[in-house]
């Protein structure tokens, strides 16, 4: 079939999720095209053709964007045996859109988190190749000097690989010594918190202040809003306020 989308995409446009995990899907087996299983994510799927995910006809959605002040005490989940999530939080027009957050915080971290169906945009936002920096602001347990905020920026060995902030910075709050910027060009597990250990610190409180050119300023914690496609890439990429 030479016309029509591929299938990987069209998994995505349904809030299936992002690139990795639809292949994935479609690797295991899941996917029946007409009843068939089928096996290759550039197959193409055309207007009239019934795709099911593990037994379940999926479409193509209205695809929605949220922004968040994600509060501490849940987790970036869609769902989660033991703790809350961050789903938990959305009002009922929400619940069955098929959402899911854009990268993680973990639980005890706060601020800026998006959610959204849209598999192909989350994609673009997590991409490295994007270079869509983050920043944190991090409280740690005790004062640090600028000669360990040089040590910082030289990078830590994480997963096997030496990774760099973009900048860290000291900065001008209470108490002093203690609160730090860190910007991060990409997402690797409790980053923040495991580069702090490699200069002897436990980070106390951790807040996502950035995404992109996009910050954070009004929105309250366990707050969100919506935005279109155009808005919040613009937010991201020109700067904005949420």
């Amino acid at each position: 079939m030479e016309n029509g989308t591929r299938l990987n995409r069209f998994l995505a446009m349904c809030g299936i999720g992002a690139r990795r995990k639809v292949e994935e899907i479609i690797a295991s087996g899941r996917v029946r095209i007409n009843g068939k299983v089928v096996l290759l994510p550039g197959y193409r799927v055309g207007p009239d053709t019934d795709v099911s995910v593990d037994g379940q006809t999926v479409r193509p959605q209205e695809h929605r964007y949220l922004v968040m002040n994600k509060p501490a005490g849940v987790v970036c989940a869609v769902e989660d045996g033991f703790d809350p999530t961050v789903l938990g939080l959305l009002t009922p027009e929400f619940q069955n859109t098929r959402l899911f957050p854009v990268g993680r915080l973990d639980k005890e971290s706060r601020g800026l988190l998006i959610l959204t169906n849209d598999g192909a945009f989350a994609q673009e936002i997590l991409h490295p190749s994007k270079r869509i920096l983050r920043e944190y602001e991090a409280m740690l347990d005790h004062a640090i000097t600028r000669k360990e905020v040089r040590k910082w920026m030289a990078g830590s060995l994480l997963d096997g690989r030496l990774i760099k902030p973009v900048n860290v910075l000291l900065l001008d709050k209470e108490p002093a010594g203690c609160w730090v910027s860190v910007v991060l060009a990409e997402g690797v597990k409790r980053e923040v918190r495991r580069m702090a250990a490699e200069i002897g610190c436990d980070v106390v409180v951790l807040v996502r202040k950035r995404i992109g050119k996009m910050e954070l300023k009004n929105l309250q914690q366990g707050h969100f809003i919506e935005m279109s496609r155009g808005s919040l890439w613009n937010a991201i990429r020109s700067g904005g306020v949420v």
